[in-house]
C-alpha cells in the first residue's frame, strides 16, 4: 500500500509499507500528481514482485557483510581468504560506501589504483571478484536492483607481460635436490620430494597420506589412495590444520607406484609411528612455508649466498617449488608419449572434452608402460647421479 502525503507547502512525499509492517517514504515531490503516480506505480511493481524497496540501497557494504559473512559457507582456508581481502583491501575503499553507490566505473578505478602500486593483476583481480560475488548476493536479497560490476573491456593491453613459465626439473636435478634435502633438513622430507615427482600428487595429497591409504607389497608393487573424505591436509592463512576432501572430484584416485618409490617409502615407514606417512623431522604434520624455507629453497637455489650456513649446498634448480615437481612430472609424461587421458588420472584432472572424457578409458598396457617409463627415469637418474646413503633402500 502506497500514498502521497504533503510535506511541506510545495513538497510531497510518497508514504508506503514495507514488507515487515514499517512505514517508510520517498521524499522530494514537487506536486500531488508526482506523488500519486509515483505512489501507484510502487503499488504496482509491489502487485508484480518485481518492486525493491528504496531503503535497501542504502545498506552500507559493512551493515550488508555482516549477513552476508554469516551465511558464508565454504571451507575454512576460502573464509580466511575472503576475510583477509575484506580486511586489508574491500572494506577500507568501499565499507562507509551505500551499495546502490557503488558502480562500475567506480569499481574499475578503484582496481587501477590497485594495480598502480604494484599488485599483480590476478591479484587484484580477485579482489574484484569477491565484490563482485557480494553485490550479486545484494541483488538476490532485493536491495540493489543488479550488480553493477561489468568485465573490463577496454584499457591499455600490455604485450609484453607474460606469465613466466613454471620452473620444472628433470629425474636428476629431482635426485641432486633431495640429496640436498636429505643432507640439511631431513631424510623423509627427501622422500616425499621423490615421491611427489614420480607420482604427481599434489602437496596436501601427500603430506595428508596416512599409512592405511599407503599399500606396499612384498613384490615391490604399492599404491596410494587419495581418499575423498580426507584425503588431503588443508591449512588456513592462520595457520590451522585440518584433514579434508582433496581438490576436486577427479583428485580421488589410486596411485600406483614404481619399485624404488615402493622400497623408499617401506623404509621411511620404520623411521617413526606417526599415524601420517610424513611428518616434520619432530614427528609435526608438515606446513607448507615451513618446508619451502628449511627444505625446498636451500636445497633448489642453494645457500652460497648466506652468511655460515651450517652446511653449503649448491644451487641445483633455481626457482623451483614443490609444485613444480608435478609440473616436472606432467613433462615427463608428455615426453614419454603417455596418452592424455592416462596423464589426468595420474594427476587427479579432468579432461576439458566432455567426448574424450566419456569414451577415452587407459587400457592396462598404457599403466604398464607409464610404469616403465618412470622405472626408466629413476635407472638413469640414479646412474647420472651417483649413489646415496638415504637412497640406498631404493636400491
Amino acid at each position: 500500500m502506497a500514498w502521497a502525503e504533503q510535506s511541506g507547502s510545495n513538497h510531497w512525499r510518497v508514504r508506503f509499507r514495507r514488507d515487515d509492517g514499517a512505514i517508510s517514504s520517498i521524499p522530494g515531490f514537487h506536486s500531488q500528481k508526482a506523488a500519486e503516480n509515483h505512489a501507484a506505480d510502487l503499488e504496482s511493481d509491489q502487485r508484480r514482485g518485481t518492486w525493491l524497496d528504496p531503503t535497501g540501497g542504502r545498506t552500507t557494504l559493512d551493515e550488508w557483510l555482516v549477513e552476508w559473512l554469516e551465511a558464508l559457507d565454504v571451507d575454512i582456508r576460502t573464509e580466511d581468504n575472503y576475510r583477509g581481502m575484506l580486511r586489508n583491501h574491500i572494506r577500507p575503499r568501499w565499507g562507509d560506501t551505500a551499495l546502490a553507490d557503488i558502480t562500475n566505473l567506480k569499481v574499475q578505478a578503484w582496481a587501477k589504483q590497485l594495480r598502480a602500486t604494484k599488485l599483480a593483476p590476478t591479484t587484484v583481480a580477485g579482489f574484484v571478484k569477491l565484490l563482485s560475488q557480494i553485490l550479486t548476493d545484494a541483488a538476490e536479497e532485493k536491495l540493489i536492483t543488479a550488480n553493477p560490476i561489468r568485465p573490463r573491456r577496454r584499457g591499455r593491453r600490455n604485450h609484453a607481460a607474460r606469465v613466466p613459465e613454471k620452473v620444472w626439473a628433470d629425474p636428476a636435478e629431482v635426485l641432486r635436490v633431495a640429496d640436498q634435502i636429505a643432507a640439511c633438513y631431513d631424510p623423509g622430507a627427501a622422500v616425499l620430494v621423490v615421491t611427489a615427482a614420480w607420482t604427481g600428487a599434489r602437496w596436501g595429497e601427500l603430506t595428508g597420506l596416512q599409512r592405511h591409504n599407503l599399500h606396499l607389497f612384498d613384490d615391490d608393487t604399492g599404491v596410494m589412495i587419495v581418499d575423498p573424505q580426507n584425503g588431503a591436509l588443508h591449512e588456513s592463512a592462520g595457520g590451522k590444520l585440518w584433514l579434508g576432501p582433496p581438490k576436486t572430484e577427479a583428485s580421488v584416485r589410486t596411485i600406483a607406484l614404481v619399485p624404488p618409490t615402493v622400497r623408499l617409502l617401506r623404509a621411511h615407514l620404520g623411521t617413526h609411528r606417526h599415524a601420517h606417512v610424513f611428518t616434520s623431522p619432530g614427528d609435526h604434520l608438515h606446513r607448507r612455508s615451513n618446508f619451502s624455507r628449511r627444505a625446498m629453497r636451500p636445497a633448489a637455489d642453494g645457500n652460497l649466498q648466506w652468511a655460515n650456513p651450517v652446511l653449503r649446498l649448491r644451487p641445483v634448480k633455481p626457482g623451483l617449488t614443490f609444485h613444480g615437481l608435478r609440473h616436472s612430472y606432467k613433462t615427463w609424461m608428455i615426453a614419454d608419449g603417455i596418452p592424455e587421458i592416462a596423464q589426468s588420472l595420474r594427476l587427479g584432472h579432468i579432461l576439458r572434452d566432455p567426448v574424450q572424457r566419456t569414451y577415452s578409458h587407459v587400457a592396462p598396457e598404457v599403466t604398464v608402460r607409464l610404469l616403465q617409463c618412470l622405472q626408466d627415469r629413476w635407472d638413469k637418474a640414479v646412474a647420472d647421479v651417483g649413489d646415496s646413503t638415504w637412497r640406498r633402500a631404493a636400491q
